[in-house]
């Protein structure tokens, strides 16, 4: 038995799910009402504070689609109730970043600024009070579609290991290299 698809995902009063009779799962939340749609193989069993995820056989793709429906049903129950959000640190000399009319326009030493439109169920905003170095906070309720994005604004400029500057996720360590030696 699969390990994540065996665990049982909590329910809170919050949360209104439906199974539909094509099996697809909608969840509606406080944030907003996320969908999918689960393979024939996989059945789903509801109680009052929790779901559980059961698979029809032990077929090797019915085991692998088990755990994978588990994770996707629990980030969506989390998405709509919580929420996820990822932050970007943008580091180096005369790099900025603002948002006007809903979209991000970065500056990152290029000879032109990189405008970004966010895709729909994507919130961004720019913090730039809290540290020197601004701060992109990207959030909405589909886990996926939020990494995407931050690994899409991330991809304008990677961070560089000679001096660290570039777009990267707060916390993140960037492995430094030395550089030149002066010649003896």
């Amino acid at each position: 038995m699969s390990r994540i698809g065996k665990l049982p995902i909590p329910l809170s009063n919050q949360i209104e799910l439906t199974i539909g009779a094509d099996n697809m799962v909608t969840v509606k939340g406080q944030k907003g009402t996320s969908s999918l749609q689960l393979h024939p193989n996989i059945q789903l069993e509801q109680n009052d504070t929790e779901l559980v995820v059961k698979r029809a056989s032990d077929i090797k793709t019915d085991r692998a689609l088990h755990g994978l429906y588990r994770s996707l049903i629990h980030n969506m129950v989390v998405g709509v109730t919580d929420g996820y959000i990822k932050k970007l640190e943008i580091i180096g000399v005369g790099f900025r970043a603002a948002i006007t009319n809903g979209v991000l326009e970065l500056n990152l030493g290029y000879s032109h600024p990189i405008f970004f439109v966010p895709p729909e169920g994507i919130e961004l905003e720019v913090d730039t009070k809290s540290t020197k170095n601004p701060i992109v906070i990207i959030s909405g309720i589909d886990k996926e579609l939020v990494g995407q994005v931050a690994a899409k604004i991330r991809s304008f400029r990677k961070p560089e290991p000679y001096k660290g500057k570039g777009i990267r996720y707060q916390g993140e360590q960037i492995r430094r290299k030395a550089g030149k030696s002066a010649a003896k």
